[in-house]
């Protein structure tokens, strides 16, 4: 017998599906297939930013105080 499914999963796949929707029509209308207006894509992409995460990239800074070379960590892992 199939497992209940929750309420939070249950909003995390209806969101997926709509975010996947939107996404579709913003790429039929990169491809040329179809028309948007510009607060169409605006809409969009907005819609989009609530439902999926925002990928930034992470900058490292400081300096590394010890350095191994592969050799020390195998040797360290038993290898």
């Amino acid at each position: 017998m199939a497992r209940p499914i929750g309420k939070r999963h249950q909003d995390d796949v209806r969101a997926k599906i709509q975010a996947s929707q939107i996404i579709n029509r913003l790429a039929s209308a990169f491809n040329g297939d179809i028309e948007l207006s510009a607060v169409q894509v605006n809409i969009g992409k907005s819609l989009l930013d609530k439902v999926l995460p925002d990928l930034k990239a992470i900058e490292h800074s400081g300096e590394v105080e010890t350095t191994r070379s592969l050799a020390d960590v195998l040797k360290a892992l038993g290898k």
